[in-house]
């Protein structure tokens, strides 16, 4: 393996959703009404079929930049094709605070996944896992060949950071991304002017994470257990939100934390184990009563938040090559009406 080769692996839907809301007119994205929101999908952009290609368009001017200034050798994309997933399973109302997706972003997920296809480019789904699931599952067999910087806004994927997989986090606003690089910039020993990131991305090491977030990488799934995740409709234990870090920073995991719980026979231990909570971790409002009450939705909220590595990935190395077919390329531009991506293309 080169010193240069780099395996950049791509969140699609969080990327595809991001560039639909970002390219959405102004009055579309602010109006509440359903059925005035309906009569202004005609103006959102769109090709001479009709098809909706706001989300698709800007979607893959970010993949030619990245493809450009980032020169990966390898590359692939994971989407989500349900929310119907394994998790739902577990628990019904897993992302159950979500509205229904619009309809002119739903037609462009699988537009986009086929446009992808005729470029050549790796595309992975699965109705009963995740995109995360399948991109920790493909980082963690592939890391140690070849570094690995995952692309994403999803704060999840923090726990596949790694030695060998870096995250690039993207941000809200490009000020944001710079004030985080100016605020570990020199800690972490960064040149910003040698520092080559894609627009609004953050890096994230295995130290950074534990500066910036209060836990280790494999620890985001325990910290989740206990503070839950709103975007995800994940519970965790309710009111113990601030305990969440200092606890695990003591303890590991959540387990570790029950198992000193466990280990109190009466009220008075506990208690005892309250007071040291609150003199040696700082903790002023004792977690106890709602850690007790919550026990079996902290458990279950960590195994949510887990992303499985395990996803069968049959295909090798070398199937995830850069290799885009810049002729099938300008066919699908001209279908879609992205005809000043030409030149961007030709940069590649």
């Amino acid at each position: 393996m080169s010193t240069t080769d780099k395996f950049i692996l791509i969140d699609g839907s969080s990327m595809l959703v991001t560039n639909y809301y970002g390219n959405l007119p102004k009055a579309l994205l602010f109006e509440k009404d359903p059925e005035k929101k309906e009569k202004l999908f005609s103006q959102i952009m769109h090709n001479d079929q009709g098809q909706y290609t706001n989300a698709m368009y800007g979607m893959m001017r970010t993949i030619l930049k990245i493809i450009a200034e980032q020169k990966p050798t390898h590359m692939m994309f994971a989407f989500d094709t349900t929310r119907d997933t394994f998790r739902r399973e577990k628990y019904p109302d897993y992302k159950g605070n979500r509205g229904d997706t619009p309809e002119p972003l739903k037609e462009q997920f699988q537009n986009m996944e086929d446009l992808l296809k005729e470029l050549g480019l790796p595309v992975m789904f699965d109705d009963r896992f995740e995109a995360d699931d399948i991109v920790g599952s493909a980082s963690t067999k592939f890391e140690k060949q070849i570094p690995s910087y995952i692309i994403t806004k999803d704060h999840d994927y923090l726990q596949l950071v790694s030695d060998y997989t870096r995250v690039w986090l993207i941000q809200t606003k490009q000020e944001t991304a710079d004030e985080l690089q100016a605020k570990y910039g020199a800690e972490f020993g960064w040149n910003k002017k040698l520092t080559s990131l894609p627009d609004k991305a953050f890096e994230v090491t295995p130290d950074l994470c534990l500066k910036e977030y209060g836990v280790r990488p494999e620890q985001i799934p325990d910290l989740k257990g206990i503070q839950g995740d709103s975007s995800d409709n994940i519970p965790g234990v309710k009111g113990v939100s601030s305990a969440a870090i200092p606890l695990l920073a003591h303890y590991g995991t959540v387990e570790g934390i029950y198992e000193a719980i466990d280990a109190c026979p009466t009220d008075k231990d506990l208690k005892a184990l309250a007071t040291s909570w609150k003199e040696d971790l700082g903790i002023s409002r004792s977690p106890m009563k709602a850690l007790g009450e919550y026990r079996d939705m902290a458990f279950l909220s960590k195994d949510l938040a887990q992303i499985r590595r395990d996803y069968p990935i049959t295909d090798n190395l070398d199937d995830f090559k850069l290799n885009i077919n810049k002729e099938k390329a300008k066919e699908q531009f001209e279908k879609y009406g992205f005809k000043s991506l030409f030149a961007a293309l030709e940069m590649i």
